[in-house]
C-alpha cells in the first residue's frame, strides 16, 4: 500500500509514483487476479522540493524566523575567518552549525576536527589538544600531534567548552590570541594556522560572572555569537522535523511509514522537549521500532509520551481547536501580545493570525489578565 518507487518513461524521465495492489478473490476465497493503481507523485515531490529549498540550510531544517535569520547570515559568517561561538541547549544542532560553517568557507577542502572537552578530563584534553612529544610522560613512547596540528589549515570545533578548567582556559587563550601552541614535553613554538568554533550549551557570559570562565577568553571566543533557540521556542518546526525523521528511518529501515496520526501529531506539539531536535528523532526512532507501516499511532511512542489509560484524549480532554487556540494563546503571551513577532515566530502571514484570533475566540489580554476561549490560562 502506497509504495513510494519510480517508474522510467522511453525518453529517461524518472518519473514518482505510489503503487498500491491488492488481490481479487472469488467467492470461495480463491485468488482470481489483482488490482494495481498508481498515483503520480511529481506534483508531490515538486512541492516538497519547494518547501526544503526554502526551509532547509546545510542540513538544518527549520522555518522559525529566528533559526532563518541565523541561516541569513551563516554564508558572511562562515566566509570570515573569525573566532564563532554557538550557544545552545543540548540537542539544538550545534554540530550542524559548525559543520555548515566549515562547509561554506574557503577553508572547506581542509579538515574539520571535532573536539568534545567536557567528555575529557583536562590532562587527557590538552594532550589531546596540542599533542606531545616522545618521553613527555610515562607512555608517550613517540611523538603524537594534537587536534590543532590535525586541524591544520581547517577548522576546529571545540563542543562544550564551558567545561574547560581556568589552567587550560590560559592555554587556550595563547592560541587564540596569537595562533601558537607548544605541544606537552615539547621546546619548539608551533604556529596554528586554524579557525576556531565553539560551543557551549551553557551561557559563557553567565559563567564569566561566576568567576569560572576567563573574561579575556570569553571576548577572543565572542567574535561572532550564534545562539540557536531550543525547539520548545520553535514547535512550528515539529511536522517539518518528523516528516524529515520519517523519510531518513524509511530509507534505513526499508519501512514504509507514511506519517503520524493526528492524535500523536497533537502529542508532539504540546510536548516541552527538554531534549530539544535529539529527543524528537529518538521518539520518532522509538515508534519506528514498534510501528510495522502506515501512520504512527499513539502506541507506537515511548511511554512517557502515551495518553493515560482511560483517557481519550492526550491533552485533558481539550478538542482540537482548544489545543490550537492554546497554542496560539501561549505564543502570544511569549511574545508580549504583539502578533507581528508572533506570526514571525510561528512563519505565517500577520493576517492569517488576525483571522485566526477571531475565529478561535482569543481574548488577547491586557495587562495581567487574560483567557483563551474559554479555557483557563
Amino acid at each position: 500500500m502506497n509504495r513510494p518507487v519510480y517508474i522510467l518513461r522511453p525518453e529517461g524521465e524518472r518519473v514518482p509514483i505510489s503503487v498500491s495492489t491488492a488481490i481479487l478473490k472469488d467467492r470461495q476465497g480463491k485468488a482470481m487476479g489483482g488490482v494495481e493503481t498508481c498515483r503520480d507523485l511529481r506534483l508531490v515531490e515538486e512541492l516538497r522540493a519547494e518547501i526544503e529549498g526554502r526551509y532547509t540550510f546545510a542540513d538544518i531544517l527549520s522555518k522559525n524566523h529566528e533559526m532563518q535569520r541565523l541561516f541569513h547570515i551563516l554564508p558572511e559568517v562562515a566566509e570570515s575567518d573569525s573566532t564563532v561561538l554557538i550557544e545552545g541547549e543540548s540537542g539544538t544542532g550545534k554540530d550542524l552549525f559548525a559543520r555548515a560553517i566549515h562547509g561554506l568557507s574557503p577553508r572547506k577542502r581542509k579538515p574539520l576536527v571535532t573536539v568534545n572537552c567536557g567528555a575529557l578530563p583536562d590532562t587527557l584534553l590538552e594532550s589531546e589538544l596540542f599533542g606531545y612529544r616522545a618521553g613527555a610522560f610515562t607512555d608517550a613512547r613517540k611523538d603524537k600531534p594534537g587536534r590543532f596540528a590535525l586541524a591544520e589549515g581547517g577548522t576546529i570545533f571545540l563542543d562544550e567548552i564551558g567545561d574547560v578548567s581556568p589552567a587550560l582556559q590560559v592555554r587556550l587563550l595563547r592560541i587564540l590570541e596569537d595562533k601558537t601552541y607548544e605541544p606537552l614535553g615539547g621546546t619548539a613554538t608551533l604556529k596554528a594556522n586554524v579557525r576556531v568554533v565553539a560551543a557551549s550549551n551553557r551561557k559563557l557570559e553567565d559563567l564569566v560572572k561566576a568567576g569560572t570562565f576567563r573574561q579575556d577568553l570569553y571576548y577572543r571566543i565572542h567574535v561572532v555569537k550564534l545562539t540557536l533557540p531550543p525547539l520548545r521556542r520553535r514547535r512550528e518546526d515539529v511536522p517539518l522535523l518528523v516528516d524529515h525523521f520519517i523519510a531518513r528511518f524509511n530509507r534505513l529501515r526499508e519501512k514504509d511509514v507514511t506519517g503520524v496520526s493526528p492524535e500523536v501529531m497533537e502529542i508532539l506539539m504540546t510536548h516541552d522537549y527538554p531534549g530539544n531536535v535529539r529527543e524528537l528523532e529518538n521518539i520518532v526512532e522509538h515508534a519506528f521500532v514498534l510501528c510495522p507501516g502506515g501512520l504512527i499511532l499513539p502506541e507506537h511512542l515511548p511511554e512517557a509520551l502515551r495518553p493515560q489509560e482511560g483517557v481519550s484524549e492526550p491533552s485533558g480532554g481539550r478538542t482540537l481547536q482548544e489545543q490550537e487556540a492554546l497554542f496560539l494563546y501561549e505564543a502570544l503571551k511569549r511574545n508580549g501580545w504583539n502578533r507581528l513577532a508572533t506570526a514571525k515566530e510561528l512563519g505565517i502571514h500577520k493576517t492569517t493570525l488576525w483571522r485566526k484570533i477571531k475565529q478561535l475566540g482569543i481574548k488577547v489580554p491586557g495587562p495581567g489578565r487574560g483567557r483563551v476561549a474559554g479555557l483557563q490560562s
